[in-house]
């Protein structure tokens, strides 16, 4: 193939994939009610977990460390970063390529969504409430913090109780971030059939 040519299917592909977009962003209104504010609202929720979790393991580090200043100021970015974070990796990683036709296969929609309820929803807020209440204990003296050279041990002794508490949400996280993307994939084969009637299957890889 010359390189005139595979420019010009480089071109059509990149055409085909804008207007299957369109198409199905068009046709989005026609599906259910249900459908349509699961696909919505859905990924509101798993953010709104994962504020929940943030607030969980500030809640936990401020206990360990006998933190009992500035709780306004440590509780918010500890709700608003994981939800912040959660929503628009859910979006960029689930929602918008299923609404654009970029993401065809179910077991890897499934497995985005749970990554990142258990990474985005679970693990990222514990790993955010430590440095941040870490830092308040050492600025107001709240607990006895080791020498730089003891540091990564103190961390990791720290958080092995607090991890094991929040075990039970980070499985429920995932076990959310699964069920989601599984419904939302079954919205998008709904779409793609209402916009392309039987041809839908073509656009699975």
């Amino acid at each position: 193939m010359s390189e005139n040519a595979q420019k010009q299917s480089v071109s059509g592909n990149a055409l085909t994939r804008t207007v299957i977009a369109e198409m199905l962003t068009k046709n989005f209104g026609k599906l259910p009610d249900l459908d349509q504010k699961l696909f919505t609202y859905g990924p509101l929720y798993l953010g709104g977990n994962a504020g929940f979790a943030g607030l969980i393991s500030n809640s936990l580090y401020r206990r360990a460390l006998n933190v009992s200043q500035a709780p306004i100021t440590s509780s918010l970015p500890m709700a608003v970063l994981p939800f912040i974070t959660t929503l628009s990796l859910y979006n960029a990683a689930v929602s918008s390529p299923l609404l654009s036709g970029d993401l065809n296969c179910p077991t890897c929609a499934v497995i985005r969504g749970a990554l990142i309820g258990v990474l985005g929803g679970g693990v990222y807020p514990i790993l955010l409430a430590l440095p941040v209440n870490v830092g308040l204990a050492s600025r107001y003296n709240t607990a006895p913090l080791p020498e730089k050279g003891n540091l990564l041990r103190y961390w990791v002794d720290l958080s092995r109780p607090i991890l094991r508490k929040m075990r039970a949400v980070v499985l429920l996280q995932a076990i959310f971030g699964t069920y989601l993307s599984s419904r939302h994939f079954e919205t998008y084969t709904k779409l793609a059939q209402i916009t392309f009637g039987p041809d839908a299957e073509d656009l699975k890889d």
